[in-house]
């Protein structure tokens, strides 16, 4: 068996198609973003938490290393690969591929959630000691980093064998350290198992629900109970990952899905950036506590809530409309035909700016970071990245829809001109 050739002969199509930098940041990002993530968690963990000081104070090798770390972030990947084949949950179709099937993922990664959470209350219950992930937080991202390049290149290496039409469309250039960055296979498999579905939602989504709760019982071992700045962010964060996995059919019609290949940028992605960047805040509120008022409590709440119900009825209403248009629930909203034979919501939530979700996103990020006060910055680096994140992203459909959907999406953007915040972007 030797690698498919015919792939390698796209090269010169997409050459035009390259993300993040190109090259360029194929070099940079998988180097740049780790550093990122201990950086991030050595400060959150120091008196000054300041992301601004220079030269900032490095982990020791000690800090770096322990023995129990991989055997816990492999058995936890393990454990959840266990859950993903149980056959629990229905069965769903992913959209056309270009070869003209359609994938089938089952849709049990809610079940994987509650499981862990009985698992977790257990281990609780008899005492184990899960206040120690905070000083596992180095070890166990050192050990979710290297498992990232280990995927990473096992995923180039065997996409080589793939057929032509299994590859992504922006991932095949010939140009080896953007291939490795930004995938080459678009849905690698074994068998049915389904490696980037798999990563999209488990081990590290769930895994940063599980390292907040650790924040929280080192709270409890240092201070006796919990802060309400803490279980504000612990539910406020598990609110979110719940509602991904409760509405986790919803995923295979995201861009990571149905268009990027699976490489360096979604593995690293989701199995470290995801648990140990999410996580900051709750790692910060563990050396500094605050002491939040009654009204502040409400007002924050207040905001999440409302980031949610944004976030939350705008999808909803997205996904009703892609699944049956004639729903009652979407069926009288305006529309406008496209050459492709499909229609796009020009009223509703997505008449109100043209990705509500990313709104609703943002004041939802923001919730998260205002139950640890004003005084460093590093909570808020959530919310600064995720903007920054989100509004790449929202360019990235922009300039695909506009070359799907052509004159139709330009008349979109006449009808509804601000992109995710009203009256400003």
């Amino acid at each position: 068996m030797r690698p498919n050739s015919q792939a390698l002969k796209q090269k010169s199509s997409h050459d035009t198609e390259r993300e993040f930098g190109g090259t360029l940041g194929a070099i940079c990002i998988p180097g740049f973003l780790p550093l990122t993530v201990l950086f991030l968690i050595s400060v959150s963990r120091s008196p000054e938490a300041s992301v601004l000081q220079w030269p900032p104070s490095l982990p020791t090798t000690e800090q770096l290393w322990d023995p129990l770390a991989p055997v816990l972030l492999l058995g936890w990947i393990a454990l959840h690969a266990l859950l993903y084949l149980m056959p629990v949950g229905k069965v769903s179709e992913g959209l056309v591929l270009r070869d003209g099937t359609r994938l089938k993922y089952p849709i049990n990664g809610f079940h994987g959630l509650c499981v862990s959470g009985v698992l977790l209350l257990l281990f609780v219950g008899l005492g184990a000691p899960l206040g120690y992930l905070f000083e596992l937080m180095l070890p166990l991202a050192m050990c979710a980093i290297a498992v990232s390049f280990l995927l990473s290149g096992y995923l180039y290496v065997r996409s080589f064998w793939a057929p032509s039409h299994a590859l992504a469309l922006g991932g095949n250039t010939g140009n080896p350290l953007y291939d490795f960055f930004i995938g080459r296979e678009l849905n690698p498999r074994i068998g049915d198992f389904d490696l980037k579905y798999f990563c999209e939602l488990r081990p590290g989504l769930i895994g940063w629900v599980v390292i907040n709760l650790g924040m929280l019982m080192k709270e409890v071992d240092l201070r006796g109970s919990p802060s309400v700045a803490m279980i504000l962010v612990n539910s406020f964060q598990l609110l979110y990952v719940a509602d991904a996995l409760w509405n986790e059919e919803a995923v295979l019609t995201t861009m990571d899905i149905v268009h990027d290949g699976f490489g360096f940028m979604l593995v690293f992605g989701d199995l470290a950036w995801v648990p140990f960047a999410y996580s900051l805040q709750a790692a910060y509120l563990v050396v500094h506590p605050q002491t939040l008022s009654n009204l502040t409590v409400v007002v924050i709440v207040a905001l999440n809530g409302i980031g949610y119900y944004i976030f939350r009825k705008s999808n909803s209403q997205k996904n009703q409309f892609r699944r049956d248009p004639s729903h009652p629930s979407v069926a009288r909203l305006e529309t406008i035909a496209t050459a492709t034979g499909k229609r796009l919501l020009v009223s509703g939530w997505w008449g109100l700016v043209r990705h509500p979700n990313y709104l609703g996103d943002l004041v939802m990020a923001l919730a998260w970071s205002l139950p640890c006060g004003f005084s460093h910055l590093l909570p808020y680096f959530y919310v600064i990245y995720f903007t920054i994140l989100l509004i790449h992203r929202e360019d990235r459909d922009e300039r695909q829809c506009r070359a799907k959907y052509g004159l139709a999406w330009e008349t979109y953007c006449r009808r509804v001109p601000y992109r995710i915040f009203p009256y400003i972007y």
